[in-house]
């Protein structure tokens, strides 16, 4: 597995494309409200991308093998879609939860992050799920540093999310990163603590985990991209964009906006 170790040049710029990515959902999230379509954020998200940041949005178009381009400019997953959900005439209601996930293209580098967002009054199932989510994904990203594995990575989401009474989706993880959108490693959210690679400052890559509140079993609509729950439970989904440093790790896809850390459950005094 040919995983890249990026250059203190690719990392700076790395950092600014994390931001960037993550300045978007900063952006967009006064708008996420009952009433508004999915296609209403696209717009609104691609227009900010392009025109304040000057930055790509990476999925539009993005075709890997096997699939359709992709048509929009950020993926929106709304309660029991599970991912890749496409931008459409479909209306915000209060109680939903939505995925929005960004990632923007900056002088050739990419920054990806999602957050998950409860339109209006959620219930206490939804919230739960989120928050959930939420630490899933920060109790990965605090076994990041030089010597620990991948395994430790999504041994810990697993365990946290099973110990909740949900459970991962399997076929979907997290990824390496750079100028590619997607490069090695493959980041599982389930596993066993010490195997798979063995991680190194410079690598970077993201942490993504998909949670669903009912089995873990998927599957693929007929638009050839969004991604649902077979039981129709709902899931919810948390991406960072992390950096292994010398001595721990470090998040990019930080901004004025970003949630806090759920300090209460990490180990790590970085942060």
């Amino acid at each position: 597995m040919a995983i890249t170790i990026k250059s203190p040049t690719d990392i700076e710029k790395m950092r600014v494309a994390g931001r960037l990515a993550s300045e978007v959902l900063d952006f967009i999230t006064p708008f996420v409200k009952p009433g508004v379509t999915t296609d209403e954020l696209d717009q609104r998200c691609h227009d900010y991308m392009v025109n304040v940041q000057q930055s790509i949005p990476a999925p539009l178009n993005y075709c890997p093998p096997g699939y359709q381009p992709y048509p929009k400019s950020i993926c929106t997953s709304v309660n029991h879609q599970v991912c890749h959900g496409i931008p459409g005439e479909k209306v915000l209601k209060s109680g939903d939860i939505v995925n929005l996930d960004i990632t923007v293209i900056k002088d050739g580098y990419h920054g990806d992050t999602s957050r998950m967002f409860i339109v209006g009054e959620g219930s206490i199932a939804a919230k739960r799920l989120c928050e959930i989510t939420y630490e899933c994904m920060w109790l990965g990203i605090d076994q990041v540093k030089p010597g620990a594995r991948l395994g430790d990575i999504g041994h810990v989401i697993q365990r946290h999310a099973e110990a909740q009474g949900y459970s991962i989706v399997r076929e979907f993880c997290g990824h390496g990163i750079g100028k590619k959108f997607h490069e090695d490693p493959q980041v599982l959210h389930y596993g066993r603590p010490g195997t798979l690679e063995e991680l190194k400052a410079g690598m970077i890559f993201t942490i993504e985990p998909m949670v669903n509140a009912g089995k873990r079993d998927i599957k693929e609509l007929g638009d050839g991209w969004t991604i649902v729950t077979r039981d129709r439970s709902l899931s919810a989904q948390w991406e960072h964009t992390v950096l292994v440093t010398e001595t721990g790790y470090e998040v990019l896809t930080v901004s004025a906006g970003s949630p806090m850390p759920p300090i209460h459950l990490l180990q790590s005094p970085q942060h």
